[in-house]
């Protein structure tokens, strides 16, 4: 999919640069800044480790920027930082009174303010022999994911008592302009309109002005992409259902941090396996539904068994290396197992109120003509008060909202009386008030019983791609691409026999930010989209890289209930 290459040039924009510079110089030392917005260790770990870097340099040395170090003067050193006071301030005091190191290349993950840059070139500009930004202000998540990492954004933007709000949004849109430099693209720029939130309107007039600023010199055939801009509350009802494809029911249902799924083994060991793109059989099937999978790992495993059994009983190199390669079929053997576990535990039963709850009709098509009859039995049952908080949103959410006097007595059943903002919270993101969209008809598509509901950004994605996309509702900011216009999303430039992936490179790119987190299933609707129109490359970013974002204000673990949804 394109998009992996917005993380490959992350990873080659680095060593274009910063290589580049340096690959003539002896002996070189990077300045690393804890306090960095943006986590570097964290990159690199993901995309290049300390090892790649060593190939490029011969002595790396990767140290505190905020620390005392013993000057080096034989030393040129790297500086890799963001652009903030803190920083800058810390890379001054190396080189005054005295410099500590022969030279000084620096790099900026961000736009280096003005007053900043003079900052530093009157105070030690004679040391500086490279000043460059290098754009890499949001990460990529996944190959069709980004995410902004900024985690107090949410409360920012949201709370009635933030003071920042609109210093919130500002960083948000030059994240965006650095998303769409990137990917090289001068979309044009959409966002919902909302009569009670005005944040998606701001954050668009904000974003086109600045893209506007930085292709002033430069904006041709780069009008190819569309950007839509939405507040979380546009749908509450996705981020709230339990999800039972593999990746979402797995994030939500088994303690995984940091994409670390921990496990014992059958040996009793405790283990520990990496989900991200580096394992295939993870991004294969990621977005299946759990069925599917747990009847195709134990296939898998299966052929495991058999490539152990050799003719002469030995085991040569060449065969550990391909076992070695497939051992991950095993890990995700247990996985789906303790997955399953969970949802024959409590989910199962829990899902089938949710999804009538959601969708406003039980299996057969019959609509839900008192919400309460559902959520009743969810409450009389012993279930987590997580759960229970999921299935009161929903039941409010299909009546699009409930009186005083019945919040109080659902608060009270639940029994989050000194908790209520993980239900109250939910009006600053204007939910109550929203009218609800309306539907693409779905009626013949082939879908399991707990299911049915289908995220609603996936009518959004459908309808901008077959330009259906109501211009009332989703009023333009700047001027929409040609490729937009009623063509459908298709190349402008015809190319004999290319494969799907030289049409995504060729043809249109559609980037949808949420002001808020997304789910699991938002994020597969992006790879589902792009799958089916083929012509037309779908990416979708959010606040923050927590796995729980989407879940906004419900207290996922224990932890996090002592903060979560309180301003």
């Amino acid at each position: 999919v394109f998009f992996m290459l917005s993380c490959y040039v992350l990873h080659t924009g680095i060593q274009d640069t910063i290589i580049t510079d340096c690959r003539n110089s002896e002996v070189w030392k990077v300045r690393n800044p804890p306090c960095a917005h943006y986590r570097v260790p964290g990159l690199y770990s993901d995309k290049w480790t300390s090892s790649e870097l060593q190939i490029h340099i011969l002595s790396l040395v990767v140290e505190d920027l905020f620390k005392s170090r013993e000057p080096v003067l034989e030393m040129k050193a790297i500086y890799f930082m963001t652009p903030t006071a803190k920083c800058v301030d810390a890379f001054i005091a190396d080189f005054k009174p005295k410099p500590k190191y022969k030279a000084a290349y620096v790099y900026f993950t961000d736009y280096c303010p003005d007053d900043l840059f003079n900052k530093m070139r009157q105070a030690c500009g004679k040391h500086i022999r490279v000043c460059k930004e290098i754009n890499i202000s949001f990460m990529p998540q996944e190959a069709q994911v980004f995410t902004c990492d900024n985690p107090g954004a949410f409360r920012s933007i949201y709370s009635p008592k933030s003071q920042d709000k609109m210093k919130t949004l500002e960083t948000l849109a030059n994240q965006l302009v650095t998303l769409c430099a990137t990917l090289d693209e001068y979309p044009g720029i959409r966002y919902k309109k909302d009569g009670n939130m005005e944040n998606a309107k701001v954050l668009a007039e904000m974003v086109d002005r600045k893209l506007a600023a930085h292709y002033q010199l430069d904006d041709s055939s780069k009008k190819k992409a569309q950007l839509l801009i939405v507040d979380r509350g546009f749908d509450p009802v996705t981020p709230i259902l339990h999800e039972l494809t593999y990746q979402a029911m797995a994030y939500d249902l088994i303690d995984i941090k940091n994409d670390t799924y921990k496990y014992k083994a059958r040996d009793g060991l405790e283990k520990q396996a990496l989900l991200n793109e580096d394992d295939m059989l993870w991004v294969n099937l990621r977005h299946q539904h759990i069925a599917e999978v747990s009847a195709q790992i134990p296939k898998m495993v299966k052929e495991i068994s058999a490539s152990k059994k050799q003719p002469d009983g030995k085991i040569t190199v060449s065969n550990l290396a391909q076992m070695m390669k497939k051992m991950p079929k095993t890990i995700h053997l247990q996985l789906a197992e303790d997955c399953m576990k969970h949802f024959a535990n409590n989910v199962e039963k829990l899902c089938k109120a949710e999804q009538d709850l959601a969708v406003g009709a039980d299996v057969e098509g019959l609509k839900v003509k008192d919400p309460m009859r559902t959520l009743l039995p969810v409450l009389l049952n012993p279930y987590s008060k997580h759960d229970k908080i999921r299935a009161v949103l929903l039941y409010i959410f299909s009546l699009n909202g409930t009186t005083e006097e019945n919040l109080n007595k659902l608060i009270e059943h639940v029994k989050i009386e000194e908790e209520p903002e993980y239900i109250q919270n939910w009006k600053e993101l204007g939910v109550f008030f929203s009218r609800k969209p309306t539907r693409r008809e779905r009626s013949q598509e082939e879908r399991y019983n707990l299911s049915r509901w289908i995220p609603t950004i996936k009518d959004v994605m459908e309808d901008v791609v077959e330009n259906k996309l109501d211009t009332k509702e989703w009023p333009h900011q700047s001027e929409c691409p040609a490729a937009w216009n009623g063509s459908g999303a298709v190349s402008a430039r015809q190319k004999h026999k290319a494969s799907t992936q030289d049409d995504r490179r060729t043809g249109s790119r559609l980037i949808i930010f949420v002001i808020g987190g997304i789910s699991f299933s938002e994020m597969r609707c992006a790879y589902e989209v792009t799958r089916a129109m083929k012509t037309c490359e779908v990416i979708i970013g959010k606040l923050q890289c927590k796995e729980t974002a989407g879940r906004c204000f419900i207290p996922n673990r224990r932890a996090e209930s002592q903060n979560a949804g309180k301003y």
